[in-house]
Parts: structure tokens; sequence; C-alpha cells
């Protein structure tokens, strides 16, 4: 029994070294906006490397009323409360389309670098890259951060949507490796 517990938690520890790539999912719909935009919609990935301390965006929209005039990602004071400041990069995301009200988007921000941020959320969480980075990702891991696009019709937003985390097949396969060594053992214990 010592034997097959150690294995797991050597697989385990191994495991989790290498993973450092969090995928979140993102769903935009016009829940929450001061401008309800029943027509318009969108999804995205977002993926956060914390080794190579980079954020993976991208994006598809279509139906907005409003042609878009910014787009960043805010974080909340709680989790969907849709209230909060932006975060990444204002007032848009680099090279994110304005003008249209359906499109695509796809970007690599380096998340060491100070114009990755908003300044007041740079300043607000220690004023380095390293710090914000820190803050950043506590926010994205407790369900506070949300890709918001802004348009002429809804100025404080038209559509958003919350990153949602992605479980990875590896976290899934250990915790069913755990189960089946734990139920073993208490067959082991059981004899």
């Amino acid at each position: 029994m010592k034997k097959s517990l150690l294995s797991i938690v050597l697989i385990g520890s191994l495991m989790s070294a290498q993973a450092s790539v969090f995928l979140y999912n993102v769903s935009f719909s016009d829940a929450g906006e001061a401008f309800p935009s029943p027509g318009a919609t969108g999804s995205g990935t977002v993926s956060y490397d914390n080794v190579a301390k980079t954020l993976t965006l991208s994006a598809s929209f279509s139906g907005l009323l409003g042609p878009v005039t910014q787009s960043h990602i805010h974080v909340s004071p709680t989790p969907f409360s849709g209230s909060g400041g932006i975060a990444v990069t204002s007032p848009s995301l680099p090279g994110f389309p304005i003008g249209i009200t359906s499109g695509t988007y796809a970007n690599t921000l380096n998340m060491t670098l100070a114009s990755s941020y908003n300044s007041g959320y740079l300043t607000a969480n220690g004023g380095t890259p390293a710090s914000a980075e820190a803050a950043f990702a506590g926010h994205v891991a407790a369900g506070r951060a949300y890709w918001n696009i802004h348009t002429s019709y809804g100025p404080g937003g038209e559509i958003r949507g919350f990153l949602t985390l992605v479980p990875e097949p590896s976290a899934l396969a250990i915790v069913g490796l755990g189960a089946v060594a734990l139920a073993r053992s208490r067959k082991v214990i059981g004899k």
C-alpha cells in the first residue's frame, strides 16, 4: 500500500510540475449589460501560461447592434458581479478589430510587459508586471475575470463573457487514478 501511494504522489507531483497552461472558455452574451443586445453572441478561449508568462486570446462574435469601439478584460470584486475595473490593456486589446459588428480576434500578450495591463490595475497591484500578473492570475482562477466588447450602441459594453476554466484531461486522470488507488487500498486494509 505504501508503495502504490508513493507512486501516486510521485506521478501527481511530476504532472503538476508540467501543468503550466490554463485554458478558459468564454461565452459572450448581453447578460448584465446596461444595453441588452439579444442578437449578439460570441465565443472565445483564453490560455494563460504561467511559465512562458503569456496570455493567448481568441474570439469570434456577431450580431452586435453597434460597431466595436474597444475590448479588454475586466476583473470583478466578486464572481459574476459584472462590475469591476479593467485589468488587461486599456482602452483596447492590441489589434482588436474596431468599427465592425462581427468578426474574429487572435493575439498573444506578454504578461511581463507593463503595457499588457491597465495602468491603474498595475499601480493598484504592486506597481510591477510580476505583481500585476500574480493578482490577475488570482482573479482569473477565482472566476472574477470577464472579457468585454464595447460598441457605440453599448458604450459600457454590449457583450461580455466570464473566463471559465476548462479542466485539463491530465487532472481528471489523476483524480481517477487516485480513486482507483483508494478503492484498492481499502480492499487491502479490509482483508
